[in-house]
């Protein structure tokens, strides 16, 4: 997983509220499995070109680059799937900004590198405010601060283990293996000495299947 320190980018102006997984990522694109690619499908009844003239935020230079999504609350609501959050990173969206989250999607950012912040109602104004001029915005995870192009700072909260997970590009397996590394280690030695044919090498297991097949004849 790609890691997250900073960010500097375009942030888009979203503040529709209850936009759920549907609208993001609409259900019948769910059979496409590979992540890549699945950008162009983001927002799809609304990016098309059949909607343009309705100008949707996303489709209207310089916010079709954004990296940074300023979305209404309750973002990402309805159905958990994990899609909706792949067409996101895949269109090159790494940071969403919203009063509140779907709880499966707000999840599912974390474990994709995109980080979800979640501010309060006055201070999501003033980034709404700062993302509708063009200007970029700078996000940076470790300060846990939010930079404006004018020089003022908004600061936020994050859970600390999945701030650490974001930072380092961790995902969930290589978080495990990161924080209980002294416990894997303990189990795998026990491990060896009680169950010694789970490790065999590549010689041992050669002379092994030799004897199985000599037995079996």
């Amino acid at each position: 997983m790609k890691s997250f320190v900073t960010l500097t980018g375009i942030a888009a102006p979203l503040p529709e509220a209850d936009v759920d997984t549907d609208v993001i990522f609409p259900a019948r694109f769910l059979l496409l499995l590979e992540r890549e690619g699945l950008g162009r499908h983001l927002f799809h009844e609304r990016r098309n070109p059949a909607s343009a003239q309705n100008g949707f935020i996303l489709s209207q230079p310089p916010f079709d680059k954004a990296e940074i999504l300023v979305a209404g609350r309750n973002f990402g609501c309805g159905s958990s799937r994990e899609h909706a959050v792949w067409a996101l990173a895949d269109f090159g969206i790494r940071c969403i900004i919203a009063p509140s989250f779907g709880e499966i999607f707000y999840s599912n950012c974390f474990r994709n590198g995109v980080l979800p912040i979640v501010l309060p109602n006055g201070e999501h104004r003033d980034v709404i405010a700062a993302a509708a001029t063009g200007l970029p915005l700078t996000v940076d995870l470790e300060a846990q601060t939010i930079y404006f192009p004018h020089g003022s700072t908004i600061t936020f909260g994050i859970d600390a283990h999945r701030r650490r997970a974001l930072l380092l590009g961790l995902d969930q397996i290589g978080a495990i293996l990161a924080d209980d590394a002294a416990e894997i280690a303990a189990f795998e030695g026990r491990q060896k000495t009680q169950a010694p044919w789970l490790y065999l090498d590549k010689n041992k297991l050669s002379t092994f299947n030799a004897l199985g097949k000599i037995l079996k004849d």
